[in-house]
């Protein structure tokens, strides 16, 4: 019996951007969040789709977030550690 692939969660999201030149939303009230994928094909084609549906509109980006990069799976940790110090 073969092991199971680990889960990679990818975070798909964006909206308006101050400045097309960087990365800074406008209003993060407004992000749009469009979904947790369980693989970077899945999250890619959430991103490509909302890429294309907004291609008209140089301020809107989306982005894909690694969240599987977000922490180390093999440090002990406990479900509620605090984040930062």
């Amino acid at each position: 019996m073969s092991k199971p692939s680990p889960q990679r969660l990818h975070l798909v999201f964006g909206g308006e951007l101050v400045d097309p030149q960087r990365s800074e939303f406008k209003d993060v009230d407004k992000i749009h969040v469009v979904g947790i994928f369980p693989n970077y094909a899945s999250a890619y084609a959430a991103w490509k789709a909302e890429a294309q549906r907004t291609v008209d509109d140089a301020h809107t980006r989306y982005f894909i977030a690694h969240l599987h990069r977000l922490r180390d799976e093999e440090a002990a940790a406990s479900s509620t550690e605090e984040l930062g110090n």
